[in-house]
């Protein structure tokens, strides 16, 4: 190729001319092929992918109703990809095995930042509030249930907490507790596992672990699901409200497909009737939804927010060879804030 373009000079008048629009276009060939394999077909499954908030086919059956009314609704075959890990869900966004998903904060943020998904709704719940809160769970039993005892001796707890993607599982709980008492989550504690909300309350149940992150969505749930379990916990602390999750589609979907599947949601769960009714069963298995409402990518302010302090608080924090470090550490941070801030305040078709 480049020796056929230091040729274009030999090539007389419309030669020339030729010679470079067909060199533009060899050129642009493997680009055209990339578009083209990076656009869903019209008629391909939808692949919609699902946090592992219970277990993987727990959390399957609960949204299997709603999405084979979707797949009516959009006239599409719809398939589900539920995962028994937040990192096993990330991956297979950026392998681009999925299509369309449900997502909390952090991994929405991720994926909306990386320019492969738009926000198209986001979740509500019967309280009406516009969020849940981030909880930290212990036994009532002593010793291992007090605040002080957590805060002065951290090193004798065990901690069942959220993967590093989970803004209730990890995020909010070392931002706004535990780093301000001096706590890093993943140094301090006798021993860590890391699990599901359903899983790390069971394990403190159980006295497998003595304190576990979760939040106020899942734990009325679980109340619901191990009322002998429920029982023997308390909530030791809970955070100020973190926005509820997002629905999100793939970019390359064409606007008429994210504005029906919006609409599509949107209305699911509002209709009178038996038809309504039934719907409404299915939102409130799905952790107790009451629907959903119409969303962008600016829903995900408040996630860049939190993901920003965290990032900051820790870089502050940490050991460096010298302040020059640190200074460039905290200015790359401040820089991808802005260049974050920039996509999510896009919300064009």
């Amino acid at each position: 190729m480049h020796a056929f373009l230091r040729r274009f000079g030999s090539f007389p008048g419309t030669g020339r001319r030729a010679a470079l629009a067909l060199a533009m276009g060899l050129l642009l060939l493997p680009l055209l092929a990339a578009a083209q394999a990076a656009a869903p077909a019209a008629d391909a499954p939808v692949r919609f992918g699902i946090l592992p908030l219970g277990g993987a086919f727990e959390s399957r059956s609960d949204w299997d109703p709603l999405l084979a009314e979707l797949s009516r609704a959009i006239q599409r075959p719809v398939s589900v990809l539920s995962v028994n890990s937040y990192e096993a869900l990330e991956q297979a966004i950026q392998r681009g095995e999925v299509d369309m998903a449900f997502l909390s904060g952090k991994m929405a943020l991720d994926a909306v930042s990386q320019k492969r998904m738009k926000v198209v709704a986001q979740v509500v719940r019967h309280d009406g509030l516009p969020g849940y809160r981030g909880l930290l769970l212990t036994r009532k039993a002593p010793p291992f249930n007090t605040l002080k005892n957590l805060v002065d001796q951290p090193e004798r707890w065990r901690l069942a907490r959220g993967e590093r993607q989970s803004v209730s599982g990890f995020i909010v709980p070392q931002l706004q507790f535990f780093l301000p008492n001096h706590i890093v989550m993943e140094t301090r504690f006798l021993s860590e596992v890391v699990g599901t909300h359903q899983a790390n309350a069971l394990a403190v149940a159980n006295n497998e672990a003595d304190v576990a992150t979760n939040n106020s969505a899942d734990f009325e749930r679980f109340k619901l699901r191990f009322p002998a379990e429920a029982q023997r916990l308390q909530v030791l602390w809970e955070s100020e409200l973190i926005p509820h999750a997002q629905i999100v589609v793939r970019r390359e979907y064409p606007p008429e497909l994210r504005l029906r599947v919006q609409a599509f949601l949107v209305a699911y769960g509002r209709g009178k009737g038996p038809r309504g009714d039934a719907e409404r069963v299915v939102l409130k298995s799905l952790h107790d939804l009451a629907g959903f409402v119409a969303a962008d990518n600016s829903s995900l302010l408040p996630a860049a927010k939190l993901a920003y302090q965290l990032a900051m608080q820790n870089a502050k924090t940490a050991q460096w060879v010298n302040d020059a470090a640190r200074q460039a550490r905290l200015q790359r941070l401040e820089s991808g804030y802005a260049e974050q801030l920039a996509v999510l305040k896009d919300v064009s078709p």
